[in-house]
């Protein structure tokens, strides 16, 4: 990604750092710690925030799953629960980590990071899966991408990237390198993104691409109340300046948004040709089986054609109906 000023960080190693690492039961009677809201604990040593993994996070979501222990798996104690509907539905709900970590063990100074999943396969429903998180910690499983030389970019760049990376047509090209199990920096670093400039330099009517996608992101990713300051930082403020409520968790609304988002990168990648985009849309067959059993067609597909050609004549804030 020598186009944008972004370097990989893996924060804290599960096994090697695990000394570092507190359950709720240790922070509560061994470090004294006391609950203080959403998933956060103050201490006399200091607060202590949680620990994402990967199984944490999908798409647009860093509110997936809590991880619930089960001491009788010895391999594998820690599993994920899927948040419900009203619990994503909540702006305040946060999910709850195995572990928690002492904040100043957090070094950067930032409030979001650039996350995604390292262990997929080819075969799973996708394959980059990427997010912003909020200050926190991140385990192995979940690689940050942070700012690298020259300050930190603003809110805008981040939401161009966590776009970029779940973009479908991103995805298709990254199953073409990717034949193991674990979504290594040396991959990713190789597949191709979407120079910065070029989201001001194309225009589909009167917005550029990088005024759809900044809507696009800011209403996925900012349905929860600890993302309040990337909502801020892309101007969801009212007159006063305070940073406006959550939009509302809708899952029609979401898809909606991703098929517009995928159809968008369509256009930024070259890919205009309608029979490409359903043979890309094909090598996807999890979710083609999914999406026809719930709406008895493919319409995450059909949703991206349609706003393909919205796109093409200069409507981007077109809703089609499918």
């Amino acid at each position: 990604m020598s186009a944008w000023p972004v370097r990989y960080e893996r924060m804290f190693d599960m096994t090697n750092d695990s000394h570092r690492f507190r359950t709720r039961r240790e922070l509560e009677e061994k470090e004294g710690a006391w609950h203080i809201g959403g998933n956060l604990y103050d201490s006399p040593a200091g607060r202590f925030v949680p620990l994402y993994e990967g199984k944490m996070v999908q798409a647009f979501d860093h509110r997936a799953a809590s991880v619930v222990v089960n001491p009788d798996n010895v391999h594998r104690p820690g599993q994920p629960v899927a948040a419900s509907d009203a619990q994503h539905g909540n702006p305040d709900w946060v999910p709850d980590p195995q572990f928690w970590v002492p904040e100043s063990d957090v070094e950067e100074a930032r409030d979001y990071a650039l996350a995604f999943k390292d262990v997929t396969a080819t075969t799973n429903v996708r394959t980059m899966i990427a997010a912003l998180i909020p200050r926190s910690g991140a385990g192995n499983t979940l690689p940050l991408i942070l700012p690298g030389a020259g300050g930190t970019p603003p809110a805008a760049f981040w939401a161009l990237a966590v776009a970029n990376l779940n973009a479908l047509v991103f995805d298709f090209i990254a199953r073409q390198k990717f034949q193991s199990q674990h979504l290594n920096w040396f991959i990713v670093e190789q597949l191709p993104v979407v120079p910065p400039d070029l989201y001001d330099a194309v225009s589909f009517g009167p917005k550029t691409a990088a005024d759809i996608l900044w809507e696009v992101v800011l209403e996925l990713m900012y349905t929860a109340s600890d993302m309040a300051s990337f909502a801020k930082a892309l101007g969801q403020v009212d007159e006063a300046g305070n940073v406006l409520p959550p939009f509302p968790w809708d899952e029609d609304r979401r898809l909606r948004l991703c098929a517009k988002l995928d159809a968008l990168f369509f256009h930024l990648y070259g890919v205009t040709d309608r029979d490409d985009v359903r043979h890309i849309y094909s090598t996807f067959p999890i979710v083609e089986r999914q999406e026809k059993k719930a709406f008895g067609t493919y319409r995450s597909r059909d949703l991206s054609l349609a706003y393909l050609n919205a796109l093409t004549a200069g409507h981007p804030d077109a809703e089609p109906i499918v």
